[in-house]
């Protein structure tokens, strides 16, 4: 069987996208930094052009890169200082409210399993000994430990430095030549094809600049809804723990149940030795699952998937499907690289409806 020319290119670039598919799912680990970098470089270039272009003539690009990058890690850090007063208040308190809750966990589980036959108790002296003896650890003791873990877990390790080091590495070369390169990726793209290609990569921009906003709305809505909500509970940590979901859930799933952890800690730590361990987790099951719902079934779907297009449904298999195939890396660019297909599709969608195959 002959094939036409058509069909020979067709076969040749299927072959060149499996390969290179096949590459990139084998380097996946080696490129995670660099992904990661490409997409916040992405986000961050047009804050550097417009300092760019407001210093043009005494403000060299490089400074403006380096400005926007130092900002992009102060809010970072400022995200991950949220949990200072966290911690600062916590940590005592556990050493305080440790033995009450062992005491109570111990006084309800011993007569529940003792209805089936269950004669089960608590080591709890030992079990305080054990949980205050690290509770009460000074720093030389807590460094050390973390040194053998360190020394347990080297390549992990390792691997999560070598990102943290790499990650604004490749992210401050990008911006710097980010026009650069994308010169020399339309360089490759044949004539004959540039007026198509210079249209997918304008309506992909603007679904994805859709989807950046919709993503800043939930957070910034999040962060206001769980402080408000932990904060009618009375707990006293109800800020900086709402702030910190609220921002956190640009990391699907992970950062719901960071804070998650968080309130529920706080509120045990709070509550349980005054009005019992019931109010917080009343507490977290009605600001958390609310919270859930909302974001799940409202938030997300409307400022996020109708933005760029999504039905909702698409939005949770965007997400589970990416983070199967590519872990926690997938979870993120899950939207946006599902934002990119739906264009991609969209158009395939139109050139077949005016194709003779469709119109008969």
């Amino acid at each position: 069987m002959q094939l036409s020319p058509a069909q020979k290119r067709a076969v040749a670039w299927t072959i060149i996208a499996t390969v290179c598919a096949c590459v990139l799912w084998l380097l996946k680990a080696v490129l995670t930094p660099f992904l990661i970098a490409a997409v916040l470089a992405y986000a961050l270039t047009p804050l550097v052009d417009r300092l760019d272009a407001l210093g043009r003539g005494w403000l060299p690009r490089v400074l403006a890169v380096l400005l926007v990058e130092l900002l992009f890690i102060i809010v970072l850090l400022g995200i991950g200082l949220l949990m200072v007063p966290i911690l600062a208040k916590e940590l005592p308190q556990l050493r305080e409210q440790v033995p009450v809750l062992l005491d109570g966990v111990n006084g309800w589980l011993k007569p529940l399993l003792a209805q089936f036959g269950l004669k089960v108790s608590l080591d709890v002296v030992s079990i305080k000994a054990f949980v205050l003896k690290y509770l009460s650890a000074n720093a030389e003791d807590a460094l050390a430990s973390a040194l053998s873990s360190l020394k347990l877990g080297g390549s992990v390790a390792f691997a999560v430095f070598s990102n943290v080091v790499l990650v604004p590495v490749a992210l401050f070369y990008l911006l710097m030549d980010w026009h650069r390169f994308m010169d020399r990726l339309l360089d490759m793209v044949p004539q004959r094809a540039r007026a198509a290609f210079d249209s997918f990569t304008g309506e992909a921009d603007a679904v994805l600049g859709q989807y950046l906003r919709g993503q800043l709305l939930v957070m910034a809505v999040l962060a206001v809804y769980y402080s408000a909500g932990l904060a009618l509970f009375g707990l006293d940590l109800a800020m900086p723990i709402g702030i910190f979901t609220g921002l956190a859930v640009f990391v699907p799933y992970v950062g719901f149940g960071l804070g998650l952890l968080l309130a529920l800690l706080a509120g045990l730590l709070e509550f349980a030795a005054t009005v019992g361990a019931a109010k917080a987790l009343i507490m977290v099951a009605a600001v958390y699952g609310l919270g859930q719902l909302i974001e799940g079934f409202f938030l997300t779907p409307r400022l996020v998937g109708e933005r760029i297009g999504l039905h909702p449904l698409a939005v949770i298999f965007a997400l589970l499907a990416f983070g199967q195939l590519l872990g926690f890396v997938g979870v993120l660019i899950a939207l946006p690289a599902s934002a990119l297909l739906l264009v991609a599709l969209r158009r395939a969608q139109s050139s077949y409806r005016a194709s003779k195959l469709y119109l008969g």
